[in-house]
Order: C-alpha cells, then structure tokens, then sequence
C-alpha cells in the first residue's frame, strides 16, 4: 500500500491506497512540533482499528506546505515504514507538467498536485478553486501546464479575522443564508461571508477565463466546494479526492512499485 501525505496549514491528511483505490483516510491538526514517534502512535492506532496492518505499508509520496513537518514525516517513513518518501517539489521527483512561472519554486507543492490530478482526471484548460486556508485559483492550459493563478484568503480565515478585529461582533458558522440583506447581525455576517465570497468565485472565474482567451472548465475542491456549488453553476465539477489521486499518480509516474 502507498502512504499519502498531504501537509496543509490547517490539517494533514494521511492516506492509504491500494493500487489506485483510496482505503481509508484520517486528518490530524498540523503543528510544527510533532515528532515521528507522535505521528506513528496517531497513526498505527487508526490503521489497526480499520483492522490493516502498517506492515503493508511499502512506499510513501509527501506534498507539504509547512516546512517544519517535512522533517519529521520524512522520518516516519523512513523509522515506521522502511521506505524514502517521495517529496513532491524535489527535483529528483518528475510530474510531467511545465510551470510557466518566472520561479516554478514559488509554487505550493498541493497546487502543483492538484494540477497533476485535474489534467489527468478532467482535460484542461481548467480553473482549479481549492477551499483551503486560502481560497486559491490555479489554472492549468489545454496540455496540463501550470499557467499560474491567484491566491485569496480562506472563508474560514476571514470569519475568524473578523471575529479578532471586531470585538463586538459574534463568531459565525459559514452558511448560506436565505437573504442577502439580512435581519440580524449574524444573518448579516453571514450574509457578508457567503455571497461576498460566491460573488468574488464568479467574478474571479469570469475574469481568468477572459485574460486566457479560452474556454475553461471549472473544478472545486476542499472542505467548502460543496456548499458554494449548490449555490452557483460556475462550478463544473466537485472533487474532494483531487489531491490524495494526484499524490498516487504522480507516486506511480516515479515509481515501478506496487503500492
């Protein structure tokens, strides 16, 4: 089995495939300070109580965006799992599409993954929403390219700003409310939060699409791609395994390895 890891600011989502199925799946808070023995006693509790044993375990694939977790996970399967992980972002490590960028390092490794996932599951040329802790616009050409994109602040990053800045204000849930005028300070937010953002996806989509001068197919990923797909039909396709299929792609593109 393949290990997956992908290493968020938020979250770090451990996945376990087998050939090009996804098993399970388990998330963990992302902190800077955890060792390789914490995440293995996390993790081997999960595996055994799916009833799988870490044993089958035979290659590992990391895609990080914190820098400080890359260490530490490297170690863990290398200690737990006997293998070397693949480090997305490594130039040993090939994924077959250009970053027309004046400095492709600048990419975060999870777009770059997401790129590699979309183009080989939908075609191009396409817009990729990802619903992180940023909200960000990748966009790839008809031949999967990296073209560039834009990044935003998160949904869930401007609720909790707001909620710092403005001390009077109350925390709201990210939901769609029935109204855009709303009748009450948490309606009103929440008005503020749902339809500011839907109203920036469609008009961030509109302008891309216009600049690259083509057709573009839309995708959404992440923890809220479902919530603003309902409410708009920009939105073409809605994936939430995009980035644990692209680690596994490109895991077998550098690999001859059954996983």
């Amino acid at each position: 089995m393949l290990l997956a890891i992908d290493a968020g600011n938020t979250n770090i989502v451990f996945a376990l495939h087998d050939n090009d199925q996804i098993i399970h799946k388990w998330r963990i808070s992302s902190a800077d300070s955890r060792t390789a023995d914490e995440y293995m006693v996390w993790l081997s509790q999960l595996v055994n109580f799916e009833k799988l044993d870490t044993a089958q375990i035979t290659g590992a694939i990391i895609a990080t965006v914190v820098p400080q977790t890359l260490f530490p996970l490297q170690l863990l399967c290398r200690r737990y799992f006997n293998c070397e992980a693949l480090v997305v972002g490594d130039k040993n490590v090939k994924l077959d599409i250009n970053i027309k960028l004046p400095n492709p390092e600048e990419v975060g490794a999870d777009r770059l993954v997401n790129a590699v996932a979309a183009h080989k599951k939908y075609g191009g040329p396409m817009i990729i929403i990802d619903f992180g802790t940023a909200t960000t616009f990748d966009v790839i050409d008809e031949h999967g390219d990296y073209y560039g994109g834009v990044i935003a602040p998160g949904v869930n990053l401007s609720v909790e700003a707001l909620g710092r800045a403005a001390a009077k204000l109350p925390r709201v849930a990210v939901e769609k409310p029935n109204k855009v005028i709303g009748n009450s300070t948490i309606t009103a937010i929440q008005s503020g939060i749902f339809y500011g953002y839907l109203s920036m996806l469609e008009g961030m989509v509109r302008r891309i699409s216009e600049e690259f001068g083509k057709p573009m197919k839309v995708l959404a990923t992440g923890g809220l791609a479902p919530l603003f797909n309902e409410a708009t039909d920009i939105i073409e396709y809605v994936d939430q395994e995009l980035t644990t299929y692209g680690l596994f792609e490109i895991y077998s593109a550098n690999t001859k390895d059954n996983v």
